[in-house]
């Protein structure tokens, strides 16, 4: 007979399991999820100056899977970290999963070399783009220096050394669709050539990923 004590260890057990297998598969942790859902309109952004901050800001971080990048767990990421990097007290032009608690390879970019449009206050801005998955297959040997901030490391501003041209591949959220419909579990990849200060911004966001932060690079 199994008695409730060991009921309590084999779910213990079992939730661990999922845990770990969680990030095998790309699939969201339970931990993950509170931390999405624990939020109100914005996330709490992580900083260099609280230790338990940084040692997720220096971790690496892994991709999601097809089914999390289908599920409304996605959606609400995407929409709050949109939010907590355009909210006043943040006004910023790039944010990352690691700043916002979540070691996934997933950034929101303002793209700045895309037309103006109409953002949610109602004002013409230049669009942010959420990119998941997302990894730079190329840089160009041309270098340019140019300031660089952080919402991760307050009160700080320098100079630095970035590639003028990059090529990006992220998850394609379209063919993601009809992978649904074709119940097929690759996911889908697509490129875009992205120059000048929207380069540079897709550099600092995705070296996040990595665990780097822009001071490193001085």
């Amino acid at each position: 007979m199994i008695s409730r004590k060991n009921i309590a260890i084999i779910a213990a057990l079992l939730t661990a399991v999922s845990c770990v297998s969680g990030y095998q598969t790309g699939d969201f942790t339970l931990d993950e999820k509170t931390l999405i859902y624990g939020a109100d309109s914005i996330m709490r952004v992580l900083t260099i100056e609280d230790p338990a901050d940084s040692a997720i800001l220096r971790a690496s971080s892994t991709d999601l899977s097809l089914k999390s990048l289908q599920s409304e767990d996605y959606v609400r990421l995407c929409s709050l970290m949109t939010a907590t990097v355009t909210h006043p007290t943040q006004d910023g032009v790039g944010i990352a999963g690691p700043q916002v608690g979540l070691n996934r390879r997933v950034v929101a970019v303002q793209r700045f070399d895309k037309e103006p449009v109409m953002n949610a206050a109602g004002k013409l801005d230049h669009p942010f783009e959420v990119y998941p998955n997302i990894r730079i297959v190329w840089a160009s040997d041309s270098l340019a220096a140019g300031p660089e901030g952080c919402l991760s490391v307050p009160d700080r501003r320098e100079d630095v050394m970035r590639s003028t041209e990059i090529v990006i591949e992220y998850a394609d959220l379209r063919g993601c669709s009809e992978r649904r419909r074709e119940s097929r579990r690759e996911i889908p990849m697509v490129r875009d050539t992205v120059r000048g200060f929207t380069a540079v911004i897709f550099q600092h966001e995705i070296d996040h990923l990595d665990g780097i932060l822009y001071i490193d690079r001085l």
